[in-house]
């Protein structure tokens, strides 16, 4: 059902749809495991949230930072009995999506995030491959910022730190889509990402100066400032306060190399996201507890969804 944009606490089923608000601009989804309500902002404006239902003891929804991979209208669980998960919007190779379902009111899933099915099919029209999508246990509401932050992503193998003050670019490995932008300080390496491709890095020299993280994701809004730079809006996992510090002034500190610096602006626009983050780019990491680093693969595994 939906309701009032007034209405403060959802039941079961309910949500505010106000698409009006913002009508174009990059989409954010956040959906908070804690609160058991999805959040979706576009241009850095709060436009619809939703009632959902997450993963039940045994099965949890894993939270992190993570972009949709594959939309279906009508899909069928190939490990779940055939049950049918309309307005199917993938999240994880793995099994994770978000799609229409049963909400009672708790946590009740096998780990996907359950959504009223009106809403769901609302969602699913203004939603793009790429967008990204925030499961949380806390989150911050968005707060427009001109200190572009954090974005976690890898790119289906093991990455190999890159020696100091070197760099590599190929952008022709991925001509377009979206850009992410991630800053390891435990590879001592800075990557950059279009549509999950890796199309450069360069070597890090000092990365403790970007330090410390917190899980904080950026995204580059429509339009510019009074300055010409980018806007952006940050939103934290975990309702941490947002960081001062400026993303190409830290790289520069850090030792990224200039000339990196001036092919990645080259590059990041409207709708791209980054990271300065002290975890390994690395997707043995990945499966541990607490917040994941997982965004884009290059290869597609079998297709298992909840």
């Amino acid at each position: 059902m939906r309701v009032s944009p007034e209405t403060v606490t959802l039941k079961p089923g309910e949500y505010v749809w106000e698409p009006e608000r913002a009508p174009e601009g990059p989409l954010l989804i956040v959906a908070s495991v804690t609160e058991q309500v999805a959040y979706v902002y576009r241009n850095g404006i709060r436009i619809a949230r939703s009632s959902v239902s997450t993963g039940r003891p045994g099965h949890p929804t894993p939270t992190g930072v993570f972009t949709i991979l594959e939309k279906e209208v009508h899909h069928t669980s190939t490990i779940y009995k055939g049950a049918e998960m309309p307005y199917m919007e993938r999240v994880t190779w793995g099994g994770i999506a978000l799609h229409a379902g049963d909400l009672p009111g708790y946590p009740d899933s096998h780990g996907c995030v359950r959504l009223p099915l009106e809403f769901s099919k609302l969602l699913f029209g203004v939603t793009m491959k790429g967008a990204t999508v925030i499961i949380a246990d806390q989150h911050s509401a968005p707060a427009e910022t001109v200190h572009p932050g954090l974005f976690f992503t890898q790119n289906g193998e093991e990455s190999e730190p890159i020696a100091a003050g070197k760099f590599e670019w190929d952008p022709d490995k991925s001509p377009s889509g979206p850009v992410s932008m991630i800053v390891s300080s435990a590879d001592k390496t800075a990557y950059i990402y279009r549509n999950g491709v890796e199309i450069g890095r360069a070597g890090v020299a000092n990365p403790q100066l970007v330090l410390p993280l917190n899980d904080r994701v950026f995204t580059a809004l429509n339009g510019l400032d009074a300055e010409g730079h980018l806007r952006w809006v940050e939103v934290t996992s975990a309702g941490k306060e947002g960081s001062n510090q400026s993303l190409f002034s830290a790289a520069q500190k850090s030792g990224v190399p200039s000339e990196f610096l001036g092919k990645a602006r080259g590059v990041i626009a409207s709708g791209a996201t980054i990271i300065f983050t002290d975890k390994p780019v690395d997707p043995t990491t990945q499966s541990h507890t607490g917040f994941q680093i997982l965004v884009a693969q290059k290869d597609k595994p079998s297709r298992t969804t909840d």
